[in-house]
């Protein structure tokens, strides 16, 4: 057709450059978290998983949603990996992170009420009511309860950038995923597919722009307490 102008080679060859620049940088923040958990985490149910976990101070369970006020079908999985952890030895305290933005929406409390149906004792338990996103509930840990060493517990396709932040806010960390999600397959897709943007936005919280948790404090004593209490000779788990 008469009046059609054919973009030359350059311009192709521009826009072709410029398409896998994008690429590279969308890619970039993933490729971030996987190198930098690598070597630091294993997929629960595996063969010898439990055996290759260290032993750390806790295991801090991240929130995942609450249905009926009841732990989603997620959230009861990384719960049952954080008990099994805990009766194998490998954690001296649960510290379970989740959402109490709101009255009716207590994440940690339902947590902590279904690890004691597993029995889970009180005494091991601390709640982090302020566990908003993964970054936060990272800096807390460190910052607010003074964790230094811990497992964390999620789902196999959130592991890689849950223990990338928390190395990254300074924390020894190893993590254990959860990989029943398989058979929730739109559920696992569509949350595998929003890990492209959480994780440029970690990298974001945690190399850019540095921030803060939404509530970054007070200091709390109930993590190290447990934890001193657990080091006195004859102490259980000492």
């Amino acid at each position: 057709m008469r009046g059609l102008v054919r973009p030359s080679r350059t311009a192709l060859r521009r826009a072709y450059q410029g398409l896998v620049l994008l690429s590279v940088l969308a890619l970039a923040p993933m490729t971030w978290a996987w190198l930098g958990s690598s070597g630091h985490r294993v997929v629960a149910g595996t063969d010898g998983w439990l055996a290759r976990v260290p032993t750390s101070q806790a295991a801090l369970v991240l929130g995942a949603g609450l249905y009926g006020g009841r732990p989603t079908s997620m959230l009861a999985s990384r719960l049952d990996i954080a008990a099994e952890l805990y009766h194998a030895g490998k954690v001296s305290a649960l510290l379970l992170s989740g959402d109490n933005g709101r009255a009716d929406y207590d994440e940690p409390t339902a947590m902590r009420d279904h690890l004691r149906a597993r029995g889970v004792p009180d005494a091991v338990m601390v709640l982090d009511y302020a566990g908003f996103d993964t970054w936060d509930s990272c800096v807390r840990a460190r910052e607010v309860f003074g964790a230094e060493r811990v497992t964390v517990v999620t789902q196999e396709f959130h592991l890689p950038r849950a223990v990338t932040l928390c190395r990254t806010a300074g924390l020894d960390t190893f993590g254990v995923g959860d990989d029943s999600t398989r058979q929730w397959a739109t559920t696992t897709y569509v949350y595998a597919a929003r890990e492209l943007l959480a994780t440029a936005k970690g990298l974001a919280d945690a190399l850019v722009l540095h921030s803060d948790p939404v509530f970054p404090g007070p200091r709390e004593t109930s993590l190290t307490t447990i934890l001193a209490r657990n080091a006195q000779p004859g102490a259980p788990g000492a």
